[in-house]
């Protein structure tokens, strides 16, 4: 057992010591939904980024590599100035939605270099211009931009030509649980000397200002403090007790600025504003002290509950380097001061390298190894804090005005149960700073491989009270709870538990109850006809269809969607499997398994035969599934678009184990006698012999669908592409229009950004390469292959005469997806975005984002969205998928 296993082992609680402090700061706070009290929910609007160094936040805090308590309470974060900026760099710069031409979108260079699941060590690296910031020139450019052009990018200003920027690398190494020790080094690769303040600043997040709680905790000044050697910085609080922050005096002694977090309300609101007993040095003081030289900006005091350490290095040669050290440590049961900060990191950094050798498959190569754990990194600095009260959002707080009634109408009023204070998995540090439930599902699976607590909790999370909805649904994400998400928490569930080791039975039946709320709020809300056939509505993948799926249809219209149907199915399979593993032990779960069995086999029924209306989701002339539109009269009109939506039903398949049959017989009798009397329902059981072995697959298409399905899978000219499975087939290039009472609806094959302002305009699923969805494909291929299809071979690509096993074709569409990732002739990983630089300083950094080029690779959508595709990962750490399924 590593020493990175052994602090796991300990950690079994999201309140371990080994947890307490982490990397849990947002990258932003500013203009998320929970910090606005806006009449019209404009969150972008209310509290811009031009407001953000001015205000005190409600729910949470934002910075560079920011670190803070498990409830964050007490922040430590970078600020930085290359002496034009004309404000202190604090935090990640990007344009709101309205702003940008593809929506929101980060304008920084940043990567997660390392992390441990405990957090006892972590690294990270933000790429630093030496020019003045250009706000102005990338809001104005990419305002006058339309969808089918591409973004403007901090690159394309030509700031950072001849690589005159600072690389700035802060590493956190815990010595023990309390005591978090910090460095950060910044190396001028510019040709020039440039000039270089560095500011890390310590605060408390505002807890009274609200009209709730008036403790206010203090920092200040060792009073013993006599000018010369370490400054020692001394905090407390009412929950966190005593502590102290130390910071080392090199490369010179620095400088201690002192004020509160508090709004700047002279500044936002006029002097009227400003309460006779307000603080006269708020948030923003750092800033002006720095920044514009106001000598009286900052406490004299030297104490308040914000505070900066300022090194001011007036030239740093090119290619040298300054490093700062911080030491943030709990006094009351104080570890070894004997520990040298360097000493700590150094083996805190051999710590996570051994955790990782044992993590990664054996021979997996210096490539694949870096890729992984760059994966895990960005799963780890993508934990963040999510305080979120609804009904204290939308009634307000006593101390301050009260939100407009209108309020009470609007976002999230159906969720007044929700009430989280907890660390939560993020899609990314930027553009998602909340959670969103089926993101987090796909995060779990990697997050499986490295700290499978965590993992779990994270599932089982989001199904409780003080989450899930009272009629159980689950909640989609922060900008709208009452949207719909496709239904993965099962399928996720399953993944976590086999990744494991098969051994968390508690989880298991936690999960399954759990999921047994979930369903029934699917059957009610969304097959409303009782066809077994599922209308779902977003589900997740934006602009997939012809029209926006989240809105309502007019004049009576639905929309019966096979991905809904898909998923519904996956559903009930995976549910299946967890009960009949449930059932070895404790024969109560039989009946839950055959519930489900039963679920699965109607859903099966549905797809292949008719739905409502009397029309199939499988057009047997196309050969591929579609949606299909139903009018107040009952006429239906398939809609002939071959996108992901038609692959899903694929996932509708799983291995029923041989030991079924002698284990759990009961269940095997009703099977056999709920066939017999209904024929019809027994197609979706496949039988193979398989080296003298029978195997049964339940599947939601027969043969000769999932054959023809598999064909256009594997076309390069439809949906194989050479970094995945695209999700639209590219045989749309030239696009395709239908009618459907009159009215023409379009889409075309786009496999770059959207080309419409459809969900925002900056999430396309009309061509590029997503990684859940390929994942789950994979998957379902693996398991087809191990039993209906287990021997059988197909051509990949179609039309090669190259003839594969069902498994093999899983393995190659793995190695695609991998190889999106790994450095081409050139050094060039294909996944780089096209606006990152390339040479050296770039190409050395994988970057994952939120979505592919269905032709090219290159990074769409979210920059920095390792979330789920950290799948990487688990494709590295699972070459040949989960055993024991």
């Amino acid at each position: 057992m590593t020493a990175e296993h052994q602090r796991l082992s300990d950690s079994a609680d999201s309140r371990a010591a080994w947890r307490r402090w982490g990397p849990y700061v947002s990258a932003r706070q500013w203009g998320t939904v929970r910090e606005d009290y806006s009449a019209d929910g404009d969150a972008w609007a209310y509290l811009p980024f031009e407001h953000s160094h001015l205000r005190a936040y409600r729910w949470g805090e934002d910075g560079l590599a920011g670190l803070c308590d498990v409830d964050g309470y007490l922040n430590l974060g970078l600020a930085l100035w290359n002496g034009r900026d004309d404000r202190l760099k604090e935090r990640i710069f990007g344009l709101t939605n309205p702003q940008g031409n593809h929506g929101e979108d980060a304008k920084e260079y940043w990567w997660a270099l390392d992390g441990t699941p405990t957090h006892s060590y972590a690294s990270w690296l933000y790429r630093y211009p030496q020019a003045a910031y250009p706000y102005e020139e990338l809001v104005r450019v990419n305002g006058r931009r339309g969808h089918g052009e591409e973004e403007y990018e901090l690159a394309d200003t030509g700031i950072l030509d001849q690589d005159r920027f600072f690389d700035v690398t802060v590493t956190h190494a815990k010595a023990s649980p309390g005591d978090v020790c910090v460095e950060i080094t910044a190396t001028n690769h510019g040709p020039d000397p440039a000039p270089l303040h560095l500011l890390p600043q310590v605060w408390f997040r505002n807890t009274w200002s609200w009209g709730l709680d008036d403790r206010r905790p203090q920092l200040w000044l060792d009073e013993g403090d006599a000018g010369a050697g370490p400054v020692r910085v001394l905090a407390r609080h009412h929950e966190l007790g005593s502590l102290q922050v130390v910071a080392e005096d090199s490369p010179v002694r620095p400088r201690v600025l002192f004020c509160d977090n508090e709004t700047n309300l002279a500044t936002l609101y006029g002097e009227g504003a400003v309460p006779e007993d307000y603080t006269a040095y708020p948030v923003d003081a750092v800033d002006r002290a720095v920044v514009h030289g106001q000598a009286d900006a900052c406490d004299p005091r030297q104490r308040g509950t914000k505070m900066a350490f300022w090194w001011h290095v007036e030239q740093v040669a090119p290619g040298e380097s300054v490093t700062v050290r911080l030491r943030l440590t709990e006094l009351q049961g104080r570890p070894d001061p004997e520990t040298p900060l360097s000493e700590v990191v150094a083996r805190r950094k051999q710590e996570a390298v051994e955790f990782y050798a044992d993590v990664l498959p054996e021979g997996t190569s210096e490539e694949d190894a870096l890729i992984a754990r760059r994966a895990f990194a960005g799963l780890q600095w993508g934990k963040q804090l999510y305080l979120y009260d609804v009904p204290r959002w939308l009634a307000g707080d006593p101390a301050q005005p009260a939100p407009p009634r209108s309020r009470l109408d609007g976002r999230n009023k159906h969720w007044q149960h929700l009430n989280l204070a907890e660390v939560i998995s993020m899609p990314d540090e930027w553009e998602y700073p909340w959670f969103a439930t089926w993101d987090l599902a796909f995060h779990c699976v990697p997050l499986a491989h490295v700290d499978p607590w965590f993992a779990k909790w994270q599932l089982l999370l989001m199904c409780r009270e003080w989450a899930m909805h009272p009629n159980g649904q689950l909640a989609a994400y922060e900008w709208n709870f009452s949207d719909v998400n496709p239904p993965v928490h099962p399928w996720a569930a399953w993944q976590v538990y086999a990744i494991d080791g098969n051994q968390d039975r508690d989880f298991l039946q936690r999960i399954v109850i759990k999921m047994l709320l979930n369903f029934p709020w699917w059957v009610n809300r969304k097959d409303p006809e009782g066809s077994n056939i599922f209308e779902g509505g977003f589900l997740g993948m934006d602009n997939v269809g012809l029209f926006d799926r989240s809105e309502p249809l007019p004049d009576g219209q639905r929309l019966e969607q096979s991905d809904a149907t898909a998923w519904m199915g996956m559903f009930c399979l995976r549910m299946l499997r967890m009960a009949i593993e449930l059932a070895r032990e404790d024969p109560a779960w039989d009946e839950v398994a055959t519930k489900f069995l039963v679920h699965f086999l109607a859903i099966a029924q549905a797809m292949e035969d008719v739905g409502s209306g009397h029309v199939s989701l499988w057009d047997a002339e196309d050969e591929f599934f579609h949606d299909v539109l139903v009018d107040e009269n009952g006429h239906t009109f398939p809609l002939p678009v071959r996108s992901m939506v038609g692959l899903l039903p694929l996932t509708g398949v799983a291995m029923v184990p041989n030991w079924v049959a002698y284990e759990l017989p009961d269940l095997t009798d009703f099977f056999d006698g709920w066939t017999s009397r209904r024929p019809e329902l027994a197609d979706a059981l496949l039988h193979t012999n398989r080296r003298g072995h029978s195997l049964r697959t339940l599947s939601m298409v027969d043969r000769g669908q999932w054959r023809a399905t598999v064909r256009r899978l594997l076309d390069e000219g439809e949906f194989l592409s050479p970094h995945g499975i695209r999700s639209l087939s590219a045989a749309h290039r030239d696009g395709i229009t239908v009618s459907v009472h009159g009215r023409d609806m379009s889409l075309k094959y786009v496999p770059g950004e959207s080309d419409s302002g459809m969900f925002g305009g900056n999430s396309n699923w009309r061509g590029p390469v997503w990684f859940p969805v390929n994942a789950l494909l994979v998957d379902a291929l693996r398991n087809y292959g191990r039993a209906a299809g287990a021997g059988e071979t197909v051509e990949m690509p179609t039309g090669s005469g190259r003839q594969l096993t069902v498994t093999e074709v899983a393995d190659e569409i793995e190695d695609r997806l991998v190889g999106m990732f790994r450095p081409g002739p050139d050094g060039r990983r294909p996944a780089t975005p096209r606006h990152h630089p390339s040479g050296e300083l770039w190409d050395a950094h994988p970057t994952f984002s939120e979505y592919f080029h269905g032709d090219t690779g290159a990074g769409l959508g979210a920059s920095h969205q390792t979330g789920w595709t950290a799948l990487v990962a688990h494709f590295i750490c699972s070459p040949d998928g989960i055993p024991n399924r």
